[in-house]
């Protein structure tokens, strides 16, 4: 009778049905991160937390970890091999509670796939948390342990680790708890914090103290397009670039000089979109109504962001929370609308917008580079861009049109070239070919993409001034720093030189490097700063609370503007993103305004503070801010260190 179990499971196993199942341990593993310490965490035996996992993983697909962390910080979780230690980065939907979280053994084996740009090549999602991509790659052979381990750890958090388990077919990731993690309100609902909404009476009042409030821009000095009085330039009708006593400055339509203070993403209702019901049982306390489902490109089961705005202005919430947007922006002294940003908002024609364009050939499989040499390409070009500018072409407020964001390919150029040649086949793969017969090298190979690359960006370049030559190209927002030979070819194709930079501040050898490069005046279009105390990961880069946000806000900004170069900035985003995961995942605390439609105190009075004193940063009459955030941190690398 004993051996017919056995049986069964050596038939479930042959057949590919059967997993190595949990086992858990007498006393789940807990692992205290120290915040005292720059890197904190542990390595422990894999048989002492589930005995007789194999050591062998070559035949499954999924790691199985059931865990609970006291906090949503962003942690690594990695194994050690008989080729050495490959690790990932980590992030729990659900801080507080038991979950399980299956993580594709893909992401330990395999260099990402092809994405066109960098969040999607390295942002992965599941359905109780989701995992950035990074470390070693290689097989998972000989796996006797596991490193969990955090950077700079903010107070001291915990994490139980009572089950590693191997599958084949994915189990799904599954919530334990019983309590929901998201309450009525799209809130954390496993955690306390300050400022949290407990009522629906306390939340009608702080909208009603805010929608009674009279705003003016009169303490930012700003003129209808938000430059700054009085008129110092000449007037064009249309936004354009200067370099005045060796500074560059925007000049707006009616001729002020201008810096373009802005945010992604602006659009009311952000932050709480709900997806994949099915595989997030208990997840949440009670669904938005469907009168809140709001994207079909993306769907959704419904969005707390909505729901709190129909509760605060009813069936009028379109018109009336899209004016709230600019009675913000007035107050906290922003002049731009930025990056994917609401279409309804722009159209108000109440503050100068960007926008980006659309249908230029960037594709995700080949790492965002066009297939340039296709015998249609410029044509298709040229025909998208005038029907995407052509209601655009007349209007002031509009500042100019990025092309792209983040090109995974920069610094990938060989693997690119590589990846074309074991491709199928298409004229991009011909013309690399013809490119490199006789003389293939890793830098021919990093030619041809320049090269590919000037073709893409004259192509737009031309149809852009065709189609509309009263506004600027804003370039791509490279998310690394593209090098001397990308430089020269952006000198001649961009009116202004944009990137993304989350760091402490931007490193003024850098933007000295792009200015002496191309002679363009520069955009930042990303950096934001965030923490844990709402549930959600603490952004690219982590401060120790709300009050750090703002003091971190204020110390990048000033620092950007006292470079004579840089004329803008985009800070990455207007709501926070969704607690349980946007469409690749992410989930940071990275907003002006949280899912309730309340803004972040801290982080919106230093914004008004330090647009108050950019125009004086900028002429060099105002020294910026020295006041660093504690102990903030990056999410690059972390050090090769363990309890240091």
């Amino acid at each position: 009778m004993k051996k017919k179990p056995r049986l069964f499971l050596l038939v479930l196993l042959s057949a590919g049905i059967f997993s190595f199942l949990p086992n858990y341990a007498q006393n789940p593993v807990k692992i205290r991160f120290d915040s005292s310490k720059e890197v904190s965490g542990r390595k422990f035996a894999i048989k002492d937390i589930s005995p007789g996992v194999p050591t062998n993983w070559d035949g499954y697909n999924f790691v199985v970890l059931e865990f609970k962390s006291t906090t949503p910080q962003r942690f690594q979780v990695g194994f050690t091999t008989e080729t050495g230690y490959n690790e990932l980065r980590v992030m729990s939907y659900c801080p507080n509670g038991w979950n399980k979280l299956a993580i594709p053994l893909r992401f330990y084996r395999e260099l990402p796939g092809a994405a066109h740009d960098l969040a999607a090549t390295y942002n992965q999602p599941r359905y109780t948390g989701w995992v950035n991509l990074g470390g070693k790659r290689g097989p998972l052979r000989g796996v006797d342990s596991i490193g969990i381990r955090m950077n700079a750890p903010i107070n001291n958090p915990e994490i139980e680790l009572r089950s590693i388990s191997l599958s084949v077919d994915d189990p799904c990731d599954q919530y334990l708890g019983d309590k929901p993690v998201v309450d009525e309100f799209g809130q954390w609902n496993l955690g306390d914090y300050e400022g949290k909404i407990k009522s629906e009476a306390q939340l009608r009042k702080e909208w009603a103290t805010e929608d009674a409030e009279t705003v003016t821009t009169k303490p930012y000095n700003y003129s209808k397009f938000g430059g700054y009085l009085p008129v110092n330039a000449k007037a064009t009708g249309f936004f354009r670039t200067e370099k005045i006593d060796g500074k560059w400055w925007f000049v707006d339509p009616e001729g002020c000089l201008f810096l373009s203070v802005g945010v992604d993403c602006v659009s009311p209702g952000g932050g709480g979109s709900v997806r994949d019901l099915d595989k997030r049982k208990n997840i949440y306390k009670e669904l938005p109504p469907a009168a809140t489902i709001t994207s079909q490109r993306r769907p959704n089961a419904g969005s707390f962001g909505i729901w709190n705005l129909i509760r605060r202005y009813g069936d009028s919430y379109p018109e009336k929370s899209r004016e709230l947007v600019i009675k913000r922006m007035d107050k906290w002294g922003l002049n731009t609308i930025c990056n994917w940003s609401s279409p309804e908002v722009m159209a108000l024609n109440r503050k100068a917008f960007m926008l980006q364009l659309r249908g230029v050939g960037i594709e995700n499989g080949i790492m965002g580079l066009p297939d340039v040499y296709a015998a249609d390409f410029k044509s298709k070009v040229d025909a998208s861009i005038k029907e995407f500018v052509t209601p655009y072409r007349e209007n002031p407020w509009l500042i100019g049109y990025f092309s792209g964001n983040e090109p995974s390919w920069t610094g990938q150029e060989e693997r690119l070239c590589g990846m074309l040649l074991s491709g199928n086949e298409r004229p991009l793969k011909t013309e690399l070919i013809k490119f490199l017969a006789g003389n293939d090298s890793p830098e021919k190979r990093k030619q041809f993409v320049i090269e590919t690359f000037r073709v893409f960006m004259q192509t737009v370049n031309k149809s852009l001034k065709t189609h509309d030559p009263n506004h600027l190209n804003l370039g791509i927002r490279f998310g690394h720093n593209p090098g001397k030979s990308i430089l020269a070819v952006c000198k001649d194709v961009f009116d202004v030189f944009s990137f993304n930079c989350y760091d402490l501040a931007p490193k003024q050898e850098f933007m000295d490097q792009i200015l002496e490069g191309t002679g363009l005046p520069m955009i930042i279009g990303e950096y934001h700063f965030g923490t844990v105390d709402r549930g959600m990961a603490q952004s690219l880069w982590q401060v120790n609370s709300q009050k750090e946000r703002g003091v971190a806000y204020s110390y990048y900004t000033e620092q950007a503007y006292s470079h004579p170069g840089l004329i803008g900035t985009a800070y990455f985003q207007w709501s926070d993103q969704d607690l349980t995961g946007r469409f690749d995942g992410e989930n940071y605390n990275c907003g002006l305004v949280d899912v309730t439609d309340r803004p972040y105190p801290h982080q919106v009075e230093a914004m008004g503070n330090t647009a108050k004193k950019l125009f004086g940063i900028h002429s060099g009459t105002t020294p910026p801010t020295n006041q660093k955030p504690v102990k903030a941190r990056g999410h690059g690398a972390i050090p090769d260190l363990w309890e240091k």
